[in-house]
């Protein structure tokens, strides 16, 4: 019988749980998310980088934040945590956000959508806005019920539409391909191949 890996997941939002949980799933490896902590954004990941990285001693942690408007990957990371880092810590950037690994599998999302694929760039991780292209395309929708649940509604204020959440964890669930968008996103195909590679070690 092959052992579990345990592993904690710490992430910005419900919609990065989705695709963690996604790409831990397709990876086929034994992984068991025991907890998910998801409880304030950016922010609460930044106060507590350096205690899940005390935490990994026991179990395993995977981190997942957006870059949003930081230099880069190594310049966040070597913000957040100057000091020697855990190997059971696996901490992963989505460029810029992680509405962005959604587009890379371009077929599939224009599908979902029923718009063109040409609307989607072909290097997202160098859309300086993803989740506001997201909604952009998904406004452009000929499905009612897309629009009406991704897009905001004119004259609210909100900024999503009502089910946003809810229509991307279906398009994440049923026809999203970790392997296949990562060929147009270099952060995914970092964490895709971290998640697959992964080896934690055992604390003594």
């Amino acid at each position: 019988m092959i052992n579990p890996i345990l592993v904690t997941l710490a992430v910005e939002d419900v919609l990065s749980e989705f695709v963690l949980r996604e790409i831990i799933r397709q990876s086929q490896r034994p992984y068991m998310v025991v907890n998910c902590l998801c409880r304030g954004g950016y922010g609460y990941l930044k106060k507590n980088i350096r205690h899940f990285n005390e935490a990994a001693q026991g179990i395993p942690f995977l981190v997942l934040t957006d870059l949003d408007r930081a230099e880069c990957p190594p310049t966040l990371i070597k913000k957040w945590l100057p000091y020697p880092t855990h190997p059971n810590l696996l901490f992963r950037i989505a460029v810029r956000e992680v509405e962005a690994w959604l587009l890379a599998h371009r077929e599939a999302f224009a599908q979902f959508l029923g718009i063109s694929e040409k609307l989607i760039p072909k290097e997202v991780d160098a859309i300086s806005d993803p989740k506001q292209l997201l909604i952009n395309l998904a406004a452009r929708s000929k499905k009612r019920e897309l629009r009406q649940a991704i897009a905001p509604h004119a004259g609210k204020t909100a900024t999503i539409g009502p089910n946003y959440n809810g229509k991307l964890k279906e398009f994440v669930i049923t026809d999203w391909q970790a392997k296949i968008a990562a060929c147009c996103s270099p952060s995914l195909q970092r964490t895709v191949n971290a998640i697959a590679t992964f080896e934690p070690t055992c604390s003594d």
